[in-house]
């Protein structure tokens, strides 16, 4: 498995780039985001990379951080999402503006990227609301389902599944634990649940 490839970029467009790593050229698939983040004149560059091996070929993709490669292995866990959609999706939004679609269940955001349709973008915005805990974010945390840090045990997330299963909808459910964080609710659940209620209520 390669993890990671530290070279010279010796091409770079649409399809992608290659890296020439110690004399040898890697073709690295990349998103747009990555491409543009490379600009023309990166020399030198270090990818985190995921490999996929079918009977008929071997593909390399690249990132430029854990929390982009993150966020490409929870969208392939879904059914119906490729490696091609995934980088789509990528392409369009970074892995904290995924997150923050999952919470809210903004399928429409999801279906911004080519080749993503509503019916694709819903269940994409289904499966992973009870994944997106894992998925860090650019400054390096992980994010829960209510957008507060990993490490606080996932509260956020546990406060989310407590609203919906008393009937609110994801995306009310979200914008009434980030209204209730914002008001100092901390991460005591019972407190969080309790000040989101009270904010579903005005």
């Amino acid at each position: 498995m390669i993890a990671q490839l530290r070279g010279d970029i010796v091409q770079l467009d649409e399809a992608g780039l290659v890296i020439d790593v110690g004399g040898v050229g890697y073709a690295v698939t990349i998103s747009g985001k990555t491409r543009a983040g490379l600009g023309g004149g990166d020399a030198a560059v270090t990818l985190l990379t995921e490999m996929q091996v079918r009977e008929d070929s071997m593909t390399l993709f690249g990132f430029v951080d854990a929390a982009e490669r993150e966020a490409f292995r929870l969208l392939v866990t879904v059914q119906g999402v490729g490696a091609k959609a995934a980088m789509a999706i990528l392409t369009v939004l970074g892995p904290d503006e995924i997150a923050a679609a999952v919470m809210s269940g903004d399928k429409a955001m999801v279906a911004r990227a080519d080749g993503v349709g509503p019916k694709l973008a819903q269940r994409i915005v289904n499966e992973l609301a009870g994944k997106i805990g894992s998925l860090p974010v650019a400054g390096g945390a992980g994010l829960s389902v209510a957008g507060a840090p990993a490490d606080d045990g996932n509260v956020g997330a546990d406060a989310m599944s407590a609203l919906v299963n008393l009937g609110y909808g994801r995306a009310e459910a979200h914008a009434a634990l980030q209204k209730a964080r914002a008001a100092g609710a901390g991460d005591d659940l019972s407190a969080l649940i309790a000040a989101s209620l009270q904010e579903l209520g005005q």
